[in-house]
Formats: C-alpha cells, structure tokens, sequence
C-alpha cells in the first residue's frame, strides 16, 4: 500500500545544490526511518543519509557536512538537501523505507 516518489533531482554545476523531496502515500509513515541511497552508473547503491522516526540523522563520510537529511511527518515526506555538490555525487538517488523503494530521481553533476 507504501509508496515512495522521488523528485527534485536535475542537473546542476559542481559547487551547486538540490534540494531532493520523498514523498509517501499510504499510513505510518511517522514509524519509518528512512534513508536516501544513491547509485552512479556501474556502481553500487550506497547509503548516503538516514532519519530515524525520532529525527536522529546519519551520513556517509562523503557528504558529512554537505547534505542534510530532515522529515515532514505531517507531509509525509522526507528531503535531502545538497550542498557543495560533486560530479562523484551524481546518480540515481532513492528513497527507502526499509522494505519499499521508490522510482528513483536522477542527479547528475557537470564539471
């Protein structure tokens, strides 16, 4: 019944930012940590930021202090803003929720 949409990706210069949206349908969205993953052409997905329900935050190493994750519980929506974006930041950002996945929302960076 959980669905995921991604949107907000697009491209941009390095040295820009986005601002990437996850928005949820269906109920307890306010239970589900959710985590934004990524994956660059021939690549691994990785995780790159999660949120708890309680609002804790978690980040890999390559975006520590360059993106920031945060929830809407109301809208039932989490975001990703990225700052200081770079080309190695490109590619396919997902949403998940633990066991559902949205579409995917591309980002790619130029030089």
């Amino acid at each position: 019944q959980v669905q995921l949409v991604e949107s907000g990706g697009g491209l941009v210069q390095a040295g820009g930012s986005l601002r990437l949206s996850c928005v949820a349908s269906g109920p307890n969205f306010s239970f589900y940590s959710m985590t934004w993953y990524r994956q660059a052409p021939g690549k691994q997905r990785e995780s790159v930021a999660a949120i708890t329900s309680s609002g804790i935050t978690a980040y890999t190493d390559s975006v520590k202090g360059r993106f920031t994750i945060s929830r809407d519980n109301a809208k039932k929506s989490v975001y990703l803003q990225m700052n200081s974006l770079k080309p190695e930041d490109a590619g396919v950002y997902y949403c998940h929720n633990g066991r559902v996945w949205g579409q995917g929302t591309q980002v790619v960076v130029s030089s």
